[in-house]
């Protein structure tokens, strides 16, 4: 099993360090690069399919990709346990639609206004037309998804859909939830994020045609390398940049949403900080981060983040034991060097300096 909230910061494990030259994306997933390319010419593709009247909003929301982690989890899972077909380039479309779909819906959540550099869909065109885009999104995926012949296909992005928009729903009821556990955290962490990276590895196997070991491991991987990944996610929001970002950071704080470092410091303060931090949350301003920042800096809380990180990452790269050595496997394992690698490069704001800007890692593994 992977590591659990239980665990999460248990005893410390072998940690990966950044490495001269640093693991970059190309590095990883250079090979796959004529598979990245399939996938965005069939997401772009896929834009005549709309109605004429809403094709400009789908267009938007389709092209504007990060670094395509999805649909490369799915290459690699699919060469780690054979041969990579078309199949993979229409099941990776798929994913990769209605995790962007998840990503318009977000925005419009987090009253966000850039993602990946540019404004975003809600930002351009207002709430209610980007909610139901992204609701044309996921009724389109599942549209793909039932054009196989086999009902399984369907069937798991439909479950992992499910899956995604209810973690969204728990993550909002929990807003503001000073009580909220790590075991809920780590929950609504594998729903909404971990649940698709799953996905993406399982469903690159079994069109390889993958034994049920191969699968289970797969998946398991999957599901740490995306909670591990949220971790980071939440502790960039914190500690990181929007430049390097490219995306509106400190989202999660102006909606309430407590993230590990929020619940690890309030784990880790005094009843009369505590009360200090509630009042913070519970009538956020911008101008309270430095305030904020200097109390989660001297409790260690990005420190104790990285350490779930990394216990995540280690739990994930044990699953993939069973499968046999390839260019792919080494892929995967690197996926989890690097993403390490973005993890130990927060470094958070610099509090002496009275004109401080928030420094984050130059690289940053968009989603």
């Amino acid at each position: 099993m992977l590591a659990t909230e239980t665990n999460a910061l248990a005893a410390p494990v072998q940690v990966v360090t950044a490495r001269e030259p640093r693991l970059t994306w190309k590095q990883i997933a250079g090979s796959t690069d004529p598979f990245l390319s399939a996938v965005a010419r069939r997401l772009a593709g896929q834009i005549d399919e709309f109605d004429p009247e809403i094709a400009t909003y789908a267009e938007y929301a389709l092209t504007n990709q990060g670094k395509q982690l999805r649909p490369a989890l799915v290459a690699l899972s699919a060469g780690a346990t054979g041969r990579i077909n078309e199949t993979h380039v229409l099941a990776a479309g798929i994913i990769e639609m209605v995790h962007l779909a998840t990503l318009v819906h977000d925005d419009v959540m987090d009253e966000a206004e850039i993602r990946r550099g540019r404004p975003t869909l809600a930002a351009n065109w207002g709430n209610e037309i980007s909610v139901l885009v992204g609701d044309c999104l996921f009724a389109h995926a599942l549209k793909l998804a039932a054009s196989f012949p086999t009902p399984e296909i369907c069937r798991a992005v439909a479950a992992a859909t499910n899956t995604v928009c209810s973690g969204e729903i728990l993550q909002t009821q929990c807003r503001k939830n000073f009580e909220l556990s790590r075991a809920e955290y780590f929950k609504v962490l594998q729903m909404k994020t971990g649940e698709l990276f799953a996905l993406s590895c399982d469903l690159g196997a079994y069109l390889s045609g993958a034994s049920p070991v191969q699968r289970t491991a797969l998946r398991q991987y999957g599901l740490g390398v995306g909670t591990a990944y949220q971790v980071y996610d939440d502790c960039l929001d914190l500690f990181g940049s929007e430049a390097a970002a490219g995306k509106s950071l400190g989202t999660d704080l102006a909606k309430g949403k407590l993230t590990l470092p929020m619940l690890l410091l309030l784990e880790r303060a005094e009843s009369r900080e505590r009360a200090r931090i509630r009042a913070l949350v519970q009538h956020w301003e911008p101008g309270y981060f430095p305030q904020l920042m200097g109390l989660l800096q001297a409790h260690q809380a990005l420190e104790a983040s990285r350490q779930a990180v990394h216990q995540y990452l280690h739990s994930a790269r044990q699953t993939l034991n069973v499968l046999p050595e390839s260019e792919s496997k080494a892929g995967l394992f690197c996926l989890t060097e690097y993403l390490a690698q973005q993890t130990d490069a927060l470094r958070g704001p610099n509090l002496n300096d009275p004109n401080y800007e928030r420094t984050g890692p130059p690289e940053g593994p968009a989603s």
